[in-house]
């Protein structure tokens, strides 16, 4: 083979190895850090970038958020209870240059900066608040990994517990002391229960036992008002019978005695009249019988009625007394007996 062929392939495969040194291709989420001579020269952008093949050097960084995963360790709370605690931190590079150049290893540094950090921090805390204050906890610690790792262009985004394990017997402590707390809460709540249903209990027959008095109050009260009605009723009733009654009478008295006075009744007929009166009033229901001043007068007539009307001859003769008018035989009165027991006072 030709001596200079040979050079111009082999200068030709040199200028294509130095092309290809010379690219870099920068993706979006990454930086490149050039470095020439060994020594820190710019920070390239994402896309197309050329270097000088064997005096600059290009570091990509990735920029995207990262996890690093602390390892479990053992934590003595506040009320001397050993637990174990894991977590997790996310942080993202703002820097490439002091991520590189500033830490020698960024992984570590951080794992260990997250377990002494959370130990202080855990180590405050009684177990109890600890396993209910993991978002406290979260928020403190990042806020000391972000101070912390400024320096070396690293922001921490956020960091998260992931387990709290207590030791064993103080998880059966809990078990026992929730499912005694459980218990607590349900006994609270039957009781309670109890308790309305009491009260809502009383409160209906409450209102029954009302209802049921404002029943029989407005029943009682209705039947006093018909009561009362009935008897105003009646006694209308029974006034205006006696009204009538008495009117009635009144009329009848009236008319006798209308017609007594148009027949020009002589004193024999008023006696007699007024002898009729006296056997009313003695068949009446009063106990005590009150006989007038003028009853001895009245006897006087009676007794020269009697002589009067007595038999005194053979041919029943009528003899006029103290010059009175001789009766017709059609106005003559048989005048009966008088009883003596009727004038007498009970």
């Amino acid at each position: 083979m030709n001596p200079i062929a040979l050079v111009l392939i082999v200068v030709a495969i040199i200028g294509i190895g130095v092309l290809v040194a010379s690219v870099k291709i920068v993706r979006p989420y990454q930086r490149g850090l050039v470095e020439r001579l060994g020594k820190y020269k710019t920070t390239r952008d994402p896309g197309l970038n050329l270097i000088l093949p064997f005096i600059e050097t290009m570091q990509l960084i990735d920029m995207r958020e990262q996890v690093v995963d602390v390892p479990p360790q053992e934590v003595i709370t506040a009320d001397n209870v050993v637990v174990s605690v894991d977590a997790v931190v996310y942080y993202e590079a703002t820097d490439p240059q002091r991520l590189v150049y500033n830490v020698a290893d960024f992984f570590t540094a951080i794992t260990k900066l997250a377990q002494t950090n959370l130990r202080n921090l855990i180590g405050d805390l009684e177990l109890d608040r600890a396993l209910t204050s993991r978002d406290t906890i979260n928020t403190q610690l990042r806020d000391v990994l972000d101070d912390a790792t400024d320096k070396w262009g690293v922001r921490v985004v956020r960091v998260e517990i992931q387990r709290i394990d207590p030791p064993p017997d103080i998880v059966s402590a809990m078990h026992a002391q929730m499912r005694a707390e459980r218990d607590r809460r349900a006994t609270v709540t039957e009781a309670k229960g109890y308790q309305e249903a009491a009260i809502a209990r009383a409160d209906g027959e409450q209102q029954a036992a009302v209802l049921s008095a404002q029943g029989r109050k407005q029943a009682a009260i209705l039947d006093a008002e018909g009561q009362a009605q009935a008897i105003e009723l009646r006694a209308n009733a029974e006034k205006l019978r006696l009204e009538l009654v008495g009117l009635g009478e009144g009329a009848a008295a009236k008319s006798r005695l209308t017609g007594i006075k148009e027949a020009q009744a002589d004193k024999a007929v008023l006696t007699v009249e007024y002898l009729q009166a006296l056997e009313r009033i003695g068949d009446g229901r009063a106990t005590k019988l009150v006989i007038p001043a003028e009853f001895s007068g009245l006897l006087g007539t009676v007794a020269a009625l009697a002589a009067a009307t007595s038999d005194d001859d053979t041919d029943d003769e009528v003899r006029p007394k103290a010059g009175l008018p001789i009766p017709d035989d059609d106005d003559r009165v048989d005048l009966p007996e008088p009883d003596r027991s009727e004038y007498r006072t009970s």
